[in-house]
């Protein structure tokens, strides 16, 4: 009898993404800093990473609570009070803990109420499918998150209508829902940062199209949970300053530091989005430590100290733009805790990556299925917790590998993809000047 499952991974290998890794993994095996160990973790962002110690500009933990001790002892005494796990799928019962993490996730984001789930992923995966029926559309901006597209492709299986539009155009917007007519309701699905440049989309602009054609928005905010606006509420109040025609998804594990992630929506949504979200009924709910973790987080962003970590961040990234920005190199982002050098074809992109891993700073190289091809990005995640002197290291390795020729300068980067299509907006702007 054949081995099939040899000739699946055959079948598999031959596929072109795989073929196109695998490749890339053989002709950069020494630039390739894809597949790493953290064997240690030190203070002030320090990691050991296959044996080097190094700075860590790659850590999602924005706020840098991870290293909190009242985190840390949230986590200790959510163990000793519910053990690892919840038990059982939520749609039999819920820790008491998980109830209330969501009552005061609604409160700090002045939201009717919350639903946590296990992770982004999953949020999307499962609240998308549950807004729309057959009368109804799904319509995807462009260049949003990945699981928004598996959302989109989940949502088509079932035969719902679905469309994408150009990324962060009104217009297009526009269009897109004028050709999906007609409908019952449309969905439209989006960023609120997107995840690679950390750039900001056009909220208000985007909502006022949709009011018009009986569309709301749906915003994947990540990347702008506990960062932006007051209190850390996100890139939507701060943008559109209420929910009205929005449910917005957030994270619990980037800047909370913590597990999962949450929707924001009306509470008439609540018990719907309950029985009609796969990922919600039927995954593995949030570990109850965590859980309480979540509710020690928000405790914080609700108390002065907030205002000290954002401001910590805020400096740290306006040291690093100060100092990257004279180079000439193009540069993305930086609004919130994600900033990103443009610089092209993924060797080039690789090696620049691993020219500052040899000088003691790890950053990700981003390539090709992350961005499009030929747009590698250095994507740095600047954190609260971050030394000064490391922010100004960074600088300084970045500075010495564009003097010797591993970054281009902004005139002879090709356009990326993404920041083409995204043009100035009223949105961005305040958000900068607000952080």
């Amino acid at each position: 009898m054949p081995d099939l499952l040899e000739t699946i991974a055959d079948s598999l290998e031959r596929s072109p993404l795989v073929h196109f890794y695998e490749t890339g993994l053989r002709a950069h095996s020494g630039l390739f800093l894809k597949l790493l160990t953290m064997e240690a973790v030190g203070p002030d962002r320090q990691v050991k990473l296959n044996g080097r110690w190094v700075v860590n500009f790659g850590s999602d933990s924005f706020l840098g609570l991870d290293q909190d001790p009242r985190v840390q002892e949230a986590v200790r005494r959510g163990l000793d009070r519910w053990g690892t796990h919840n038990g059982t799928s939520r749609a039999f019962s819920s820790v008491a803990a998980n109830f209330e993490a969501e009552r005061k996730l609604a409160s700090w984001l002045q939201a009717e109420t919350t639903l946590i789930y296990p992770s982004v992923t999953l949020a999307n995966h499962g609240a998308l499918p549950a807004l729309v029926t057959r009368h109804d559309a799904l319509v995807v901006d462009h260049d949003a998150h990945h699981t928004v597209h598996e959302a989109l492709d989940l949502v088509r299986a079932h035969g719902i209508k679905t469309a994408l539009f150009a990324h962060n155009d009104p217009s297009d917007l526009t269009r897109v829902l004028n050709d999906c007519q007609p409908y019952r309701h449309a969905i439209v699905a989006l960023d609120g940062i997107d995840s690679m440049t950390g750039t900001v989309s056009c909220l208000p602009e985007l909502r006022a199209v949709a009011e018009t054609k009986a569309a709301v928005l749906y915003v994947d905010d990540a990347h702008g949970t506990g960062i932006l606006g007051d209190r850390g509420r996100g890139t939507v109040l701060e943008s559109l300053g209420d929910y009205r025609n929005t449910v917005v998804v957030g994270s619990l594990s980037k800047a909370f530091s913590c597990f999962g992630a949450f929707l924001a929506c009306p509470e008439r949504l609540r018990i719907p989005l309950e029985v009609r979200s796969g990922p919600f009924i039927f995954g593995g709910p949030v570990p109850p430590p965590y859980l309480e973790a979540v509710s020690t987080v928000v405790d914080i962003l609700n108390s002065p100290e907030y205002d000290s970590l954002r401001q910590k961040l805020q400096s740290n990234m306006d040291l690093f733009l100060a100092g990257v920005r004279p180079l000439g190199v193009k540069l993305l982002g930086g609004v919130g805790a994600v900033v990103s050098i443009v610089v092209g074809e993924e060797e080039a992109t690789l090696a620049a990556g691993k020219e500052l891993f040899e000088r003691g700073y790890y950053v990700q190289s981003v390539v090709f299925p992350g961005v499009p091809h030929h747009s590698g990005l250095l994507r740095i995640q600047v954190n609260a917790n971050h030394r000064p002197e490391s922010v100004a290291g960074l600088v300084a390795a970045i500075c010495e590998i564009h003097a010797a020729g591993l970054l281009p300068n902004v005139a002879s980067t090709a356009p990326f993809e993404r920041a083409s299509r995204k043009a100035a907006c009223p949105a961005e702007q305040g958000l900068r000047d607000s952080a």
